[in-house]
């Protein structure tokens, strides 16, 4: 058993393998996979085991309610930030942890790691630009923005101007989703979910099944 950083915590590998081993167990890991590898002569089965992943929703929109109903069933965990308190309540949103208040002043009771998953809703700056800041200087797994490409072009002028890198801006996923025509609140859920699907397993191309040869589960290769 290995750890995160890809230390031993319980038993042992062959020491002609160990190191390429861990070395494989650590990139399944970052992406929640298992696989049987081999290294000849020996075959090893790599399962990775994690705590559930978090989502951060800012914006009790409908697009919010749809999300977090949809990514708790996917296993996530939902914490849900607005200010708006006739919003944001535990009855539009059954699903997430529920934090009313301005987000400079509720983000610290949300854990920021490579665990969580940020998506920015509202298009109010007063949301959007502490959470996109505090986001943008964690090691966050996915932000993702809603808003036209417009926006996505003022957002990224501001944080330019807050003094964020090329490298750090990219980071910033505007407009959010992939482009599967999606129209009503729950359709834009799921686009947003399948690229965020994407971006955890590191594998897909958004493009239709159909017509492309090949695995259909490439992070499962015992499937076809």
């Amino acid at each position: 058993m290995l750890d995160s950083a890809g230390q031993a915590l319980a038993g042992s590998l062959p020491t002609d393998v160990a190191m390429d081993v861990a070395a494989d167990a650590l990139v399944l890991m970052d992406h929640e996979q298992h696989r049987a590898m081999e290294y000849p002569p020996h075959a090893v089965f790599i399962e990775s085991l994690a705590p559930p992943q978090e989502m951060l929703i800012v914006g009790a929109v409908h697009i919010g309610q749809a999300l977090a109903s949809f990514a708790s069933q996917m296993g996530y965990r939902v914490t849900l930030i607005d200010s708006r308190g006739a919003f944001a309540t535990p009855e539009r949103f059954p699903t997430a942890r529920v934090l009313v208040g301005w987000p400079e002043s509720v983000i610290d009771q949300v854990g920021l790691d490579r665990r969580t998953w940020v998506v920015i809703l509202s298009h109010d700056r007063r949301h959007e630009d502490p959470v996109l800041e505090a986001a943008l200087k964690s090691p966050v797994r996915y932000i993702g923005c809603m808003g036209s490409r417009r926006t996505q072009d003022l957002r990224v002028g501001r944080l330019r101007e807050t003094g964020f890198s090329e490298d750090d801006i990219d980071r910033v996923r505007g407009p959010i989703g992939l482009d599967i025509g999606a129209e009503s609140p729950q359709e834009v859920a799921v686009s947003i979910l399948a690229e965020m699907t994407m971006v955890r397993y590191g594998q897909g191309t958004g493009l239709s099944l159909h017509g492309i040869e090949g695995r259909v589960h490439k992070q499962r290769p015992e499937d076809s």
